[in-house]
């Protein structure tokens, strides 16, 4: 039986995160010496992540009994949407033409076919990792993945309760959507340090994309002034009576088409995902700083509002390192292998399309993490390229939730196939 974790206190938990906050920030400033040589191979952003994951493993915290991941994706991850899309460029953003869209389909399609392709692989080693009869089908577990990885938590719960596979079993398949999705989110942390290289390699064009930023930094630059204590607390003010509003208007929402739609009510249909509170939350946050970013709170950017955006995103990634247990990653070594090779197969894909297509990096990163990371990682993704651009990660991120669930659906009959080839 295991112990619990040496502290257990979220005061002091969130203490710890922002002590390896710091701790990322003060050496990643460095100019010179061993940090200046470190951070040229890690980025400073994966540091914040691996960190936490580090306290996990060495059980002094735990995900499972904190409530850090979820205060800071429900409060502070809808208000760094609104900081950051305060500034935002619509136009621009759209101009970044249609390849954001292709790699996004093209991640989706690397899970709908890389589940069944590593079942047939493993199959064909130890069928006994894919086997399973009736509710113990290890295949029905997988499509509960396919779920998480194209849409999110509500498209797994509904792929869980469509296929009804076996809830003393479901924990297992809880970990290697966790532990694989953090290893690749890890690996693409990784890339975005080396994004200059590899989008030479890609021969991308990123030319829109600098466009953006060069806009993004042009507007700043005329509207930059040293802020004040009023310019704080109206930030601040904007930023979390949006959070506010779009958690008044997702339960709203939420529950007017669970009490009122047939379709959303039944767990089993493909549109019950619409009834998430955590869609409609992301959706309206979003929408309320595109339409602040047409008025004159856009000129805040000036005064930092994309920085304390930025705040409230590292915070939220040390959380989602909370939920990365090093240890656990050899608990079930078989289905981890089928989750390794699945996502080795989305990457692939990705690699030659993005290749084929000369799509930037950015686009690859962010395509994949709007489908396997979903609304809580892509932004955090896009925003490490730049601030302006984390409003690219949430509306792939959102498209991911309306497509999540008929995707798995096809990603688990075609796992069903494989599994009895």
């Amino acid at each position: 039986m295991n112990e619990g974790p040496l502290i257990t206190d979220d005061t002091i938990v969130f203490g710890l995160i922002m002590l390896c906050l710091g701790f990322v920030f003060i050496t990643s400033g460095q100019k010179s010496g061993f940090w200046s040589k470190f951070y040229k191979v890690v980025p400073a952003l994966l540091m914040c992540y691996m960190l936490p994951a580090i306290l996990t493993s060495l059980n002094v915290i735990s995900d499972e009994i904190s409530n850090l991941y979820f205060v800071s994706s429900r409060y502070l991850l809808p208000a760094s949407l609104v900081l950051m899309t305060l500034s935002m460029d619509l136009k621009a953003v759209f101009n970044l033409g249609p390849k954001a869209l292709i790699m996004f389909l093209t991640g989706t399609l690397g899970i709908i076919v890389g589940g069944p392709i590593a079942v047939l692989i493993v199959s064909a080693i130890s069928p006994d990792t894919v086997g399973g009869v009736e509710f113990d089908a290890v295949w029905r577990g997988l499509a509960t993945i396919a779920g998480s990885w194209i849409g999110g938590g509500a498209n797994q719960a509904a792929m869980l309760e469509i296929f009804k596979f076996n809830p003393e079993k479901y924990g297992g398949m809880v970990l290697v959507d966790i532990v694989v999705a953090n290893i690749w989110m890890a690996v693409i942390l990784i890339g975005i340090g080396k994004n200059d290289r590899i989008d030479k390699w890609l021969q991308a064009d990123s030319s829109a994309i600098e466009t953006l930023k060069k806009k993004v930094l042009t507007f700043t630059e005329k509207v930059t002034r040293n802020p004040s204590l009023q310019d704080y607390m109206v930030m601040l003010s904007l930023a979390f009576a949006a959070v506010g509003l779009a958690h008044w208007g997702a339960n709203n929402i939420s529950d007017f088409l669970m009490k009122n739609v047939a379709a959303i009510q039944d767990q089993t249909n493909a549109l019950s995902s619409f009834g998430s509170q955590f869609f409609w939350m992301i959706t309206i946050a979003t929408v309320i700083g595109i339409v602040l970013s047409f008025t004159k709170a856009r000129n805040y950017e000036g005064a930092g509002a994309s920085k304390l955006g930025s705040i409230c995103i590292y915070i939220l990634v040390a959380t989602i390192g909370m939920k990365m247990d090093l240890s656990k990653i050899l608990d079930n070594p078989g289905l981890l292998v089928v989750g390794l090779i699945w996502i080795t197969i989305h990457a692939l894909l990705l690699i030659g399309v993005a290749k084929l297509i000369k799509a930037p990096y950015f686009f690859l990163a962010v395509g994949s993490q709007a489908n396997v990371g979903g609304a809580a990682s892509a932004p955090v993704v896009a925003a490490a390229f730049h601030p302006s651009l984390a409003t690219v990660g949430v509306l792939l991120a959102v498209f991911g939730y309306a497509v999540g669930t008929y995707g798995a659906l096809f990603c688990a009959y075609l796992l069903e196939i494989a599994s009895k080839i």
